[in-house]
């Protein structure tokens, strides 16, 4: 039996029920193609997150993509963007052939600093791309104060958001549109899925018809398309895991809730929860400070030796990799820099043991305290 403490694991809902669930498809023969299962969690996900409209993706990063090329973006416009994130942020930008524009970040809490987004507004740009890291909620009012005046579009990845609530309003209701990722590590998974939720009714249609190679009918394909469509196996595990993602959401609120307490320290820090937000505890990053016994590194590998597999969630910054050949090496990213540098994601899920969490946290206070 497999020991290791990994930073995630996949919420997956009793054996039993997923089986039971699945069973139709063998009478049906339905597996794809926006079937009964697809629309069903389409309606509920509506409900649960508050928003007006949404669309099914096969994953969050292709919602992202889709997301972005459904706005019809001239060819080479920029979106300013964080460097603070999963590189899916960075390859959807560059991908629909525009230029990602990064701006720092918040040492409070890793999201886009939002003070600085003005100074890098110029005639190209067409829209912010902002990331509600970890679940940390961006600062919404100031970026889309910003937004309105220089009529640009808001798109956020809230991949790291799911459930989460912003003065009582479903996060994925802010902004033009937002994407969720559904991936097997996330607070909610499809097994492999994801979604974009949006305001306006077109968007609809304009997605449907990307996700499904432009098809508007048996004859007519009137767009060129892409095949991002979720299929009805990763729609039946979402329809199970969302039963159980109150109870979930409450355990791991329970294990952030014990980490921290028992993580108090000096040289140990932790961002700052957003006001006004109902978080998911989707991770639990820390920060390793300068004047720690050991620096970030160093603790990442020995709690490795421990059967601990801990996280450098994110390093490198997105704009620093390899694949961009050091073209954004020179842009000001002091903060973010900073925290790539220093961020350490601990294991964290529904199920992980109370005893786990003391046994990670008392190797991480004998050599940090």
């Amino acid at each position: 039996m497999d020991d290791r403490i990994l930073v995630t694991r996949s919420s997956m809902p009793p054996y039993e029920e997923y089986i039971e669930a699945i069973k139709p498809l063998w009478d049906t023969h339905w597996l794809t193609n926006m079937g009964q299962y697809h629309q069903q969690l389409e309606k509920e996900l509506k409900e649960y997150l508050g928003v007006s409209g949404l669309s099914l993706m096969v994953n969050g990063h292709m919602a992202l993509e889709l997301a972005l090329q459904a706005f019809d973006f001239p060819e080479g416009s920029e979106v300013i963007t964080t460097p603070f994130t999963f590189i899916s942020t960075t390859h959807a930008i560059v991908r629909n052939r525009l230029q990602p524009v990064f701006c720092d970040v918040k040492s409070t809490d890793g999201t886009i600093d939002e003070t600085r987004i003005e100074d890098l507004i110029t005639e190209k740009t067409v829209a912010i791309l902002p990331v509600h890291v970890y679940g940390n909620v961006c600062n919404i009012e100031g970026i889309q104060k910003i937004a309105d005046k220089y009529d640009l579009r808001v798109i956020y990845d809230a991949a790291h958001a799911f459930g989460v609530k912003y003065k009582g309003r479903g996060i994925g209701s802010y902004g033009d549109a937002s994407i969720f990722s559904f991936h097997a590590t996330k607070v909610f998974n499809t097994i492999e899925g994801g979604a974009v939720s949006f305001a306006e009714r077109r968007l609809y249609d304009k997605l449907y018809y990307l996700k499904n190679f432009g098809i508007q009918n048996e004859e007519i394909v009137s767009s060129v398309g892409a095949n991002a469509k979720m299929n009805e196996f990763a729609a039946i595990m979402g329809l199970c895991n969302l039963k159980h993602i109150g109870e979930a959401i409450a355990e791991r609120k329970k294990r952030y809730d014990l980490y921290r307490e028992r993580l108090s320290r000096k040289g140990i820090r932790f961002f700052t929860p957003t006001q006004d937000a109902d978080g998911n505890y989707a991770y639990l990053p820390i920060l390793i400070e300068e004047g720690c016994r050991m620096t970030r590194d160093a603790l990442y590998e020995e709690l490795k030796q421990y059967g601990i597999y801990t996280r450098k969630y994110f390093y490198p910054l997105t704009s620093d990799q390899a694949c961009f050949k050091n073209q954004y090496k020179r842009v000001a990213l002091d903060t973010a820099r900073k925290l790539s540098d220093e961020v350490l994601v601990l294991p964290l899920y529904d199920t992980l043991s109370v005893e786990s969490i003391e046994r990670i946290c008392e190797l991480i206070s004998e050599r940090e305290g």
